[in-house]
């Protein structure tokens, strides 16, 4: 954990957070907490903002904020590159090496993961890293009814090291107890249980003499293939020609599961009529129909559920008269039944939207500056 706020930026310009997440976690929102945690109780300066698309539940939400000392001012307004503190806010996204860029051996990070989950993580870190700390979220927000923000928040108070528990829980009042008084003291449960659980992650021995052998030469022990090594950061020289985004930002190429709260709808096909009122309501083109025989009559039947695309938003259990939908803890349901990956969005590893831009076209700074040349926005 760090030491002092003093001691830190007595030998850098500023202590720089990231955050990787996906929409529906809140991550704009706990960026927004942290700034003016800063600014109102920590005597400190601050800066951020959220780099993200289409703002849809699923889609990909990055969060970049600094700190300074108050007398001074902030004039960086780029993305966090090498971040003191990065904070990711679901498993799923350790897969992705574009999350751990700019990682480095003063580099604190804090994974939101479901137990036993704790290894898989480990074998995705990067070769250099400082320490890296784990916490449940989903299970603490379930059992507090709070959001997974507010635990990731806790957490992150607790591994900076120079934050106050009292500080966090004043700025949750601050922020959530005028807008969500109702909620309020479920979020302050959550965040104080995220202070108190988050963890620090054992890597296994081998894994260790991985990442310090891959330190020790300079690689990392991901990159054994000759086509990743030359792969490029777009530039003038290396960007597509037309400056065309092959990258598509549409969830029809995600994986929306980590969007998801912690409940799945659960199919029982022996209640289904195959209504179809589930596949109207449903955003995102979960539900597989096909031709089959239902009532000794042939009808579209249907045959599952993309689990893939589900953001966990539940219309469907909703909106069925029969009950053939009924919520469920995903937790409770590792192996899911009828689970139909829909043949027209199979995901392919090159095709896999695990993360979003570094996106400083989508920042302030960039905007201001388009407004200044006169340019359109």
């Amino acid at each position: 954990m760090a030491g002092s706020i003093e001691q830190i930026l007595s030998n850098q310009d500023y202590y720089e957070i990231r955050l990787e997440s996906i929409g529906g976690l809140g991550a704009n929102l706990c960026g927004k907490m942290v700034g003016e945690l800063a600014v109102r109780y920590l005597d400190l300066n601050s800066a951020g903002f959220s780099s993200y698309g289409s703002e849809k539940t699923g889609t990909p939400v990055k969060g970049h904020i600094r700190f300074c000392p108050a007398g001074k001012e902030i004039r960086v307004h780029s993305p966090v590159v090498a971040p003191d503190l990065l904070v990711i806010f679901h498993q799923a996204l350790t897969r992705d090496k574009g999350v751990w860029k700019g990682c480095s051996d003063r580099t604190n990070v804090i994974v939101a993961l479901d137990q036993g989950q704790e290894e898989s993580v480990m074998q995705n870190l990067p070769a250099v890293i400082g320490g890296c700390y784990g916490v449940n979220a989903r299970q603490i927000a379930m059992e507090t009814k709070s959001r997974i923000n507010v635990v990731m928040l806790g957490a992150m108070a607790r591994i900076m090291g120079f934050v106050e528990l009292e500080s966090v829980r004043q700025i949750c009042r601050d922020s959530l107890g005028r807008k969500y008084p109702a909620a309020l003291e479920g979020n302050l449960r959550g965040l104080e249980q995220g202070y108190e659980l988050v963890q620090k992650l054992q890597a296994r021995k081998d894994a260790d003499s991985d990442r310090e052998a891959a330190s020790r030469d300079g690689r990392c022990p991901d990159r054994r293939d000759k086509e990743l090594e030359d792969q490029r950061e777009w530039g003038y020289a290396t960007a597509p020609a037309g400056g065309v985004n092959p990258r598509s930002g549409s969830t029809v190429t995600a994986d929306l599961s980590p969007s998801r709260q912690g409940y799945i709808p659960i199919f029982i096909k022996e209640r289904c009529i195959n209504c179809g009122l589930c596949d109207s309501t449903c955003p995102d083109m979960v539900f597989q129909f096909a031709k089959g025989v239902f009532n000794n009559r042939e009808m579209m039947v249907n045959q599952g559920l993309d689990y893939y695309h589900c953001k966990g938003c539940m219309r469907c259990v909703d909106v069925c008269p029969v009950n053939a939908l009924v919520r469920g803890i995903e937790a409770e349901h590792p192996d899911k039944q009828y689970f139909m990956p829909n043949q027209d969005m199979l995901r392919t590893p090159d095709y896999y939207v695990k993360a979003g831009p570094d996106g400083y076209i989508t920042s302030e700074s960039y905007l201001t500056e388009k407004r200044i040349e006169g340019g359109e926005v």
